[in-house]
């Protein structure tokens, strides 16, 4: 009797914890050299106030040379905040001082995941709450007062669930964090908890900035800065960005409906649809680990070293297309690897260009082995009383129309593209196509299909006298035995696009209540809906360089030589009937091999 617990240890405070996971990111996350320049910067920045050293939102803002023309900088600043208070988001928004800004750039750069590597997968329920205000209309609870007597504006973290079993839910990234520290279940209780998302939301005018800003950066290199874009967010540019952005945030909701985003939303839609959306954010934040007040040109004793001009990169596009620029090359990115696009694009065809035929086509994509990006716009056709003879002779060939338009009126014009993977080819008796083809629309709504496994009907590309002759994609390769009779309709499938040989008209099919076909369902648009449209430009990109031009032209000029060889074939027997089936015995000539002619 008489003992007490003073000889045990105190529990460490959270303040103890916070320098701990800030020291041990700082040494595992980031090289020395990082790690001073990191420092460096920080100490040329921040304001000190009552010996409180921390960054203001527009320092940050200069820093990073966020527009001001986005009105992105309170948005940002908000995450920052909140992502500063890692692993105790109940505290948000913090002061960010020196090991709250640590957390904030190890976060956003993900390198969080050298160190947390147990259930730190992703960062996307944290980067929700951290963009998150928090609807009093969609939890239904009554404006609490504060213990001033003032109504709380908003509170989020506060928040209930909103998963579908309404359980509560865990911050992997929190349990992860205090994992790695070992530190006890007392602080795990009360801080994985702690920023539920419930009646939380993202104001869709704040995510409206922020995607402007994330197509803004996506291209960016660790060392390079957003000014060097400056001419993205001026003029027609920068019409483009907004209406881009704009498609983009009807992945999620209907603005005239809804005013912001839930995290069952951004959940269900961001892994298909953006799996890279916040990669631009790697190497924004990776500009606080560089420092322009650290002389590198100098060695101890002074001398200076030989200057290393440094290399100016090519641009983003080499090639000038009516389809694809900057916004829509960001856009694609945020679901195909930027490292396959940026600087990599090769325009092969365009229909302005070089013709709308298949002849073209093939002339221009033909033996492009690496992968190739197509994408088709056009303008949505009307009601039947506009149509003309041309117009009316495709509608024969499909079925009758089932499904409304796939979004509003008023928005008429329609991108829609697919990611190849394989060399294009004409199919005689299969689709060709398979893992990492792709089918997307990006106008006026941004939307993905990933391949399925629920058949192979990936490409399809048939030249007359095939009964439909065109590009299909997601379609039934028609039956060899099928006739081109007048009146025979087109087997559309599921989720398909289908582009007529003329290249004058196209048709998209979503049919949600199938289980999808070659193609998957949307995740975002749960209907019906089909789009038929009067294509006004085609283009195919090939994701090389030289390399995969110069293997290109080389097969070519094979091609054009062994065209001319046969030409030059003399069988003897003075039967050019019989000379041309013979060669077609041989394969050298005939529907399974292009070029060459008997006549």
């Amino acid at each position: 009797m008489g003992q007490t617990q003073s000889g045990e240890a105190k529990p460490p405070s959270k303040e103890q914890i916070t320098r701990q996971l800030a020291d041990k990111f700082a040494r595992k996350c980031f090289e020395p050299l990082e790690l001073y320049l990191f420092k460096d910067n920080f100490r040329s920045l921040a304001d000190n106030e009552q010996n409180v050293r921390y960054l203001k939102q527009d320092t940050i803002a200069r820093f990073l040379e966020l527009p001001d023309i986005l009105a992105v900088s309170p948005v940002l600043f908000h995450m920052l905040g909140y992502i500063g208070a890692f692993p105790f988001l109940r505290d948000a928004p913090v002061i960010l001082g020196l090991e709250q800004m640590i957390m904030v750039v190890v976060i956003m750069t993900e390198r969080y995941k050298k160190v947390l590597t147990k259930g730190a997968s992703s960062r996307r329920k944290l980067l929700f709450k951290s963009l998150a205000v928090y609807d009093r209309k969609l939890s239904e609870m009554e404006t609490q007062p504060s213990s001033n007597g003032t109504a709380l504006s908003f509170a989020i973290d506060e928040a209930g669930d909103d998963l579908d079993d309404d359980t509560a839910e865990d911050d992997e990234l929190v349990l992860a964090a205090l994992d790695s520290l070992d530190i006890n279940d007392a602080f795990k209780t009360v801080d994985s908890h702690a920023a539920t998302t419930h009646g939380a939301m993202i104001p869709a005018d704040n995510f409206r900035k922020l995607i402007m800003l994330l197509l803004l950066v996506s291209p960016l290199d660790a060392q390079e800065n957003i000014s060097s874009y400056a001419e993205r967010v001026t003029g027609s540019d920068l019409q483009d960005l907004r209406a881009t952005a704009e498609n983009i945030l009807s992945a999620f909701i209907d603005v005239e409906k809804s005013p912001g985003i839930t995290y069952a939303q951004f959940d269900r839609i961001l892994p298909s649809n953006f799996p890279f959306l916040f990669k631009g954010f790697n190497p924004l934040f990776e500009h606080f680990l560089f420092s322009k007040n650290l002389d590198l040109s100098k060695r101890k004793d002074g001398v200076p070293k030989a200057f290393s001009p440094v290399i100016p990169q090519p641009p983003l596009l080499q090639d000038k297309g009516k389809i694809l620029n900057f916004s829509i090359l960001s856009q694609l990115s945020f679901f195909i690897d930027g490292n396959e696009l940026f600087r990599r694009l090769r325009l092969l065809y365009s229909g302005s260009k070089a013709g709308y035929s298949m002849g073209s086509f093939e002339s221009k994509v033909f033996n492009w082995h690496a992968p190739t990006i197509l994408l088709i716009s056009g303008t949505r056709l009307s009601g039947p009383c506009s149509r003309n003879r041309s117009e009316e002779a495709f509608h024969e060939t499909l079925p009758p129309k089932r499904f409304p338009n796939g979004g509003p009126s008023g928005r008429d014009r329609l991108i829609f593209g697919a990611l190849v993977r394989q060399p294009w080819r004409y199919t005689h008796r299969e689709c060709f196509g398979g893992e990492g083809t792709v089918l997307f629309q990006l106008s006026p709504t941004h939307d993905v299909f990933p391949m399925s496994s629920l058949n192979h009907d990936y490409v399809a590309l048939l030249k007359t006298p095939a009964a439909h002759p065109g590009i299909s994609f997601g379609c039934p390769h028609p039956k060899t035995s099928q006739s081109s009779r007048h009146g025979s309709l087109r087997n559309l499938g599921p989720v398909s696009l289908v582009i007529d040989s003329s290249f004058e008209f196209g048709v998209f099919t979503h049919d949600y209540s199938s289980r999808g076909g070659a193609f998957a369902t949307s995740s975002s648009r749960k209907y019906n809906f089909q789009e038929r449209f009067e294509i006004d430009d085609i283009e195919v990109w090939g994701c090389g360089g030289d390399e995969e031009a110069k293997i290109q032209r080389e097969r070519w000029k094979w091609e054009a030589r062994e065209a001319e060889a046969r030409r030059k074939v003399n069988l003897g027997t003075g039967d050019i009937a019989t000379d041309r089936a013979l060669l077609e015995m041989a394969g050298l000539i005939g529907s399974n091999r292009s070029g060459g002619s008997m006549a």
